[in-house]
């Protein structure tokens, strides 16, 4: 079963189980009713955004659409047991971020911590979310549009930012992985 597949069924059953229908979540999550009947059908992957918003309207974590079972701390990820999650930054188009959810697993935690590895890309569209964001380049170049400025960050460089300003991260002349941690209020 894909990933697309299990945060699909996973956003369906928590919008059953609140007698909701898909116009009313995304009336609640400000998302286009097409988007999120892709996302349940599982032929799209969310974008972090999209992701924290529907978890925001079904009053979930974020985590509860991802995880697949429940450990006790520390909750520890190994590099070689990652799984690859992929996402695009806009809504509806697919692959441009590749990441590994490294707080799975803690069921009663606040922040969602990623590695991401971003491709290079033309798409330069911006998303917003309730929440704060922290980023530290690990490798590559990494453009961060905020409001209307643009920042380029290089490898060591961080970035700690308002996740309402509407924001798009992109790879600057070639692939580059950060870690992200997300959190939300």
């Amino acid at each position: 079963m894909s990933d697309s597949f299990k945060i699909g069924k996973r956003i369906t059953t928590f919008r059953e189980r609140l007698d909701m229908s898909v116009d009313d979540l995304a009336e609640r999550a400000g998302i286009a009713v097409s988007l999120i009947k892709d996302i349940e059908s599982g032929s799209v992957s969310p974008a972090l955004g999209v992701m924290v918003k529907l978890s925001r309207a079904l009053g979930q974590r974020v985590g509860t659409f991802m995880d697949d079972q429940l450990g006790k701390d520390p909750v520890i990820t190994r590099a070689a047991e990652q799984e690859e999650g992929i996402a695009s930054h806009k809504e509806s188009t697919q692959g441009h971020y590749r990441y590994h959810a490294l707080g799975a697993g803690k069921a009663d935690r606040h922040m969602e911590p990623f590695f991401i590895k971003i491709s290079s890309s033309e798409e330069r569209t911006t998303s917003s979310h309730e929440g704060e964001e922290f980023i530290v380049v690990v490798s590559g170049w990494v453009e961060l549009l905020y409001g209307n400025k643009t920042h380029v960050l290089k490898e060591g460089d961080t970035m700690y930012y308002n996740s309402l300003v509407p924001h798009c991260l992109s790879a600057v002349g070639g692939d580059a992985k950060i870690y992200a941690v997300i959190f939300t209020l």
